[in-house]
């Protein structure tokens, strides 16, 4: 069992994380107005600069946070959906830098922040309302099928939320939809983030992080055997991680 972090090195974590807000979210704005200028030039050139501001957000976790990310599995190539558990912040642009550009399905109150859901839109992540009803899911569905058409893979939280370390909440209704639409290998990942950049509290602390991905699933499972093979490994790669 693992020891609790001492005083000195608490201390440490809270200096660490304060420095990396202060670096990063500052960036992030004058960052956030310059791809509001290169969006005018399509697609492809925010795309490309939003992944430069993915690479810096993991610069800014390895050599200010101290955090180092482990990759284990194989991470897959071409158009898949992507299944991860979802423990903290960093599991979405982490993964998006892995993935390469994936479209990513998202809350839709992060689609209505200003300026950011703009660029955010524009780029091709996927918004999905949960209290929009059947509307709003027939409109994640047609941008999901637009992502594929471009050839990108899917990333999406079937749990819906974060969760704390060993969590195990049932998945969204919305993601069986999902997958049976587009017809796509469902890849399952684990990651135990929540270790070194817990739910709650200001201290990010140092140290390495896991993302394990498991075996393709295949399309045109039952949405019983697909939850629950989904729902199993998750758990079972988060288990072993």
């Amino acid at each position: 069992m693992t020891s609790p972090p001492s005083f000195g090195a608490r201390i440490v974590a809270v200096l660490r994380t304060l420095t990396f807000q202060i670096v990063f979210y500052s960036a992030t704005v004058v960052g956030a107005v310059i791809g509001l200028v290169v969006s005018l030039f399509g697609r492809r050139a925010l795309r490309a600069f939003g992944m430069a501001w993915v690479r810096f957000h993991g610069w800014c976790v390895r050599h200010i946070l101290g955090i180092r990310t482990r990759i284990e599995g194989e991470v897959p190539q071409g158009a898949v959906l992507v299944a991860a558990k979802h423990q903290s912040y960093l599991d979405p642009l982490a993964l998006i830098r892995i993935l390469h550009a994936p479209a990513a399905v998202m809350k839709r109150q992060l689609a209505d922040i200003p300026l950011w859901g703009r660029l955010a839109r524009i780029y091709g992540a996927i918004s999905v309302d949960r209290s929009g009803g059947a509307a709003a899911l027939r409109r994640m569905m047609k941008e999901a099928e637009e992502a594929k058409d471009e050839g990108r893979s899917i990333l999406i939280f079937p749990e819906g939320t974060r969760v704390l370390p060993g969590g195990k909440p049932k998945l969204q209704a919305g993601f069986a939809g999902l997958y049976r639409r587009i017809g796509l290998p469902v890849v399952p990942v684990a990651l135990d983030t929540g270790r070194l950049w817990p739910r709650h509290g200001l201290a990010r602390h140092s140290g390495t992080v896991v993302i394990r991905f498991g075996k393709p699933l295949p399309p045109g499972l039952s949405r019983e055997e697909l939850e629950r093979r989904v729902h199993e490994e998750i758990n079972a790669l988060e288990q072993a991680a």
